[in-house]
């Protein structure tokens, strides 16, 4: 089963969803900060909406990356969560699962 673990926003490239261990290119968009790996991805944030949300899997949501709550296995892909309390339950069920 995967180990998932929440990390912080700044150390994953929010068009890739991959988590890397080190700072990513901050790029401002409405007043919002969200991060990048390279100027590809830094101007893919600026130009497509679509870039900067994803779907909470636990609630099925819209969710901001900006003001998301990030989790990261160990090969680096990366989910969205609303809250932290939707990160616990989605790890509990895979958990659970997982026996």
């Amino acid at each position: 089963a995967d180990t998932w673990k929440v990390v912080p926003n700044k150390e994953v490239c929010m068009v890739t969803n991959m988590h890397f261990a080190r700072p990513q290119i901050p790029v401002e968009q409405a007043g919002k900060t969200y991060y990048g790996c390279c100027e590809n991805c830094k101007a893919t944030i600026q130009t497509d909406a679509k870039s900067r949300i994803a779907i909470d899997p636990h609630s099925n949501k819209s969710v901001d990356k900006s003001k998301a709550v990030i989790a990261a296995n160990e090969t680096g892909a990366v989910v969205y969560f609303e809250s932290r309390a939707n990160f616990d339950v989605y790890v509990a069920k895979l958990t659970s699962k997982s026996k």
